[in-house]
């Protein structure tokens, strides 16, 4: 067993805390780089232990070996085991159930919040997590352009989402980020619209948010394009070069030491220019990464500072209920204090098929 990493050491010592108890499967993929549906990761001053029951033993044991990890096989009573001892139990609150709660509390021991320096640490990616992110961004894009030239009319928005999420797995993903919207015509008003059985008619505008998991690291894009142009959107076409210009706006003037607030600012003042931002009903972006929403958030309340190594959605929309929505996602990251985008194949320009 090799000495605690920096990231580790550093997030144990932030903590305050005796021992970290980690149920969370996100955070416990961070911590490990494994993925279980079940198991605990305990953290100390000196070890980084995993217990996983007979489901997971053996997979964990095999891609975790030769690493500073320990792999345990149990549950919950041998979780409880490694902390004994222990006063202060570091766990992420809100992550960590009532029950659970309590349960540690009558086992003798007080509850502090590691969810803020989890947070700190998660907010900064490395190398290799940046390459994931950039991965699952260039499948993400690829599997869109198989799919333009599939779309016909009559096809349901289901069944769309269904070829798209399919084009994404045979490149490689491990699964989608979150449930791909798909919006024909004026379901894209709905900024989260519920993907179901309308069908794709000429003229129809057509919005996509998609993404997918490598290594469990997401990406998330959305484009906004015309199925056919039959002369009737002209206003439609004004908004979206709107959006557009909000979107480039925040690539190039977005630099670290902004705050989340001054980054959805800078998108939210473009489409004030043009007497939209009434329409823009969400933030510019959040943070992407084992998570479809991390942090930094890019919000009117966003207070986080920008800095290099941080990713995060470029995502301003406009949207016309019962007409039409426009969105315009990049997942981008921030390096040598400038904000870049992961997404180089697909278009931002307006498409029409």
């Amino acid at each position: 067993m090799g000495m605690l990493d920096a990231i580790k050491r550093k997030l144990y010592l932030e903590t305050g805390a005796d021992a970290l108890y980690i149920e969370s499967d996100f955070l416990r993929r961070y911590l490990t780089g494994f993925y279980a549906t079940d198991g605990y990761v305990i953290l100390t001053a000196d070890s980084c232990k995993f217990v996983a029951d007979l489901r997971y033993f053996e997979a964990a044991a095999e891609a975790l070996r030769g690493t500073e990890i320990e792999v345990v096989e149990g549950g919950y009573p041998q979780a409880l085991g490694l902390v004994a001892g222990c006063k202060a139990l570091g766990v992420p609150f809100p992550l960590t159930t009532l029950t659970r709660a309590e349960a540690l509390r009558e086992a003798g021991f007080t509850l502090v919040d590691c969810m803020p320096a989890c947070k700190r640490a998660m907010e900064i990616k490395s190398e290799e997590e940046l390459n994931r992110i950039r991965k699952a961004c260039e499948i993400a894009e690829d599997a869109l352009l198989r799919l333009m030239p599939q779309l016909k009319e009559g096809m349901t928005e289901r069944q769309t989402a269904a070829l798209l999420e399919y084009e994404m797995r045979s490149l490689g993903a491990e699964g989608v980020s979150f449930e791909t919207i798909v919006a024909f015509g004026k379901n894209g008003s709905v900024p989260h619209h519920e993907t179901g059985e309308t069908k794709l008619r000429f003229g129809d505008i057509v919005l996509i948010d998609f993404g997918c998991k490598v290594e469990g690291y997401c990406s998330d894009c959305t484009r906004t394009f015309l199925f056919g142009d039959d002369g009737e959107h002209e206003a439609f076409k004004r908004a979206y070069a709107e959006v557009l210009r909000a979107h480039e706006l925040v690539k190039e003037k977005v630099v670290a030491g902004m705050t989340g607030r001054e980054a959805d600012e800078i998108a939210r003042a473009s489409l004030r220019r043009a007497g939209l931002d009434k329409y823009f009903t969400h933030s510019l972006g959040h943070g992407i990464g084992l998570q479809i929403h991390e942090f930094p958030v890019l919000s009117p309340k966003g207070e986080e500072i920008l800095a290099d190594g941080m990713v995060f959605s470029d995502e301003p929309g406009v949207y016309l209920a019962g007409q039409y929505g426009i969105r315009i996602e990049d997942s981008c990251y921030m390096a040598g204090g400038k904000t870049h985008s992961f997404m180089h194949k697909t278009s931002r320009e307006l498409l029409i098929l």
